[in-house]
């Protein structure tokens, strides 16, 4: 993640924009049971150390247009994947890379991130490269369903799976409280992750995806001329935990276990409220989704790159063996497989 913490920032900034006392006071309410504690930006800070909304900040004098946003995305998107990378060789050397595939969805430009990390990396020019675009939280699932589907057809393959969110360079003109909660959520972060036949690290099986009926405006964003603004329901965590309750859909997220037989859970940390929701939703024990949580509080929704962060707190831990990957995203989607520790 980036240097710079903005969560309380953001929440003075939006406090001011609220005209009406109750209101106001409601998106303060809500702050304080988002369960988030920092969120971190790639964005500088201003003047005097402030944030980017003070003197001398990105925001300070008025929303910039979608072309600036994408040329900051365009420098800073590179860099924090790189920085993620580095991470990664610092404890797993990455060895002759055959394929990279990037999840990206805050942002644009051509050439891709993809074929920047390479020429960065030094990477092959043979190198297999594939970007997932704008598939929002859940693109981790894919690109690491992708990865797999690649080995299992060349066992030989090592592919670097990289997500990179620039969330905070889409800073809306809002002063309603919905559309102010759902920018609270967001945070930058980029991860890494190398996938491949050898028995180490976790390893992936039963495979899920499902979209909801009936929920594709629930969640999208709309590219305008001042960046990418998201639209997120409060009706989200309701659907959700309503959509878990299906038998259906419970026996392809179970693949025929019982909750009780899960002991971890990798759930994508789109908000309290949706964490509650499919504890609730699936009847899951308390603390079931500790990690999630945890990276919750001290990270934010980084959307795509959030699971990740997830599944590298339950690798740390070790204790664990047996475990259900889950997100969701725009759709309304869910998609998610089992895995299990390898070595």
């Amino acid at each position: 993640m980036p240097g710079h913490d903005v969560h309380e920032a953001f929440i003075a900034w939006a406090e001011g924009r609220i005209p009406d006392p109750r209101r106001r006071a409601l998106f303060r309410r809500m702050a304080d049971r988002s369960g988030i504690r920092h969120r971190w930006s790639v964005l500088p800070a201003g003047r005097d150390g402030g944030s980017p909304v003070e003197p001398g900040g990105f925001y300070h004098d008025g929303l910039p247009g979608t072309g600036l946003r994408m040329k900051v995305y365009a420098d800073a998107a590179p860099k924090l994947a790189l920085a993620a990378i580095r991470a990664l060789e610092a404890t797993e050397p990455l060895g002759a890379v055959s394929h990279l595939v990037v999840a990206s969805c805050t942002g644009f430009v051509a050439p891709g991130v993809d074929q920047i990390i390479a020429a960065e990396l030094g990477l092959s020019s043979e190198v297999e490269r594939t970007l997932i675009g704008f598939m929002g939280c859940y693109a981790a699932v894919a690109a690491l369903r992708l990865a797999q589907h690649v080995v299992r057809s060349e066992p030989g393959a090592r592919v670097l799976v990289v997500t990179v969110e620039l969330s905070t360079l889409h800073l809306q003109d809002e002063t309603e409280v919905e559309p102010l909660l759902a920018m609270l959520q967001f945070a930058d972060g980029a991860t890494a992750s190398l996938v491949t036949a050898e028995p180490a690290g976790f390893a992936m099986a039963d495979r899920f995806a499902a979209t909801l009926p009936d929920s594709a405006e629930l969640i999208r964003w709309n590219i305008g001329d001042h960046g990418f603004a998201m639209h997120l329901s409060g009706a989200v965590p309701g659907r959700i935990a309503e959509a878990l309750r299906d038998p259906r859909l419970r026996e392809r997220i179970l693949a025929g276990r019982e909750p009780e037989e899960i002991d971890a859970w990798a759930v994508h940390a789109g908000g309290r409220s949706v964490l509650d929701a499919v504890e609730h939703g699936l009847s899951l024990p308390q603390g079931a989704l500790a990690e999630s949580r945890d990276v919750l509080a001290r990270f934010g929704n980084m959307s795509s790159s959030t699971l990740p962060f997830v599944l590298a707190e339950l690798l740390a831990r070790g204790e664990r063996s047996r475990g259900v990957a889950l997100a969701f995203g725009p759709g309304l989607a869910a998609e998610g497989f089992h895995f299990r520790r390898a070595a």
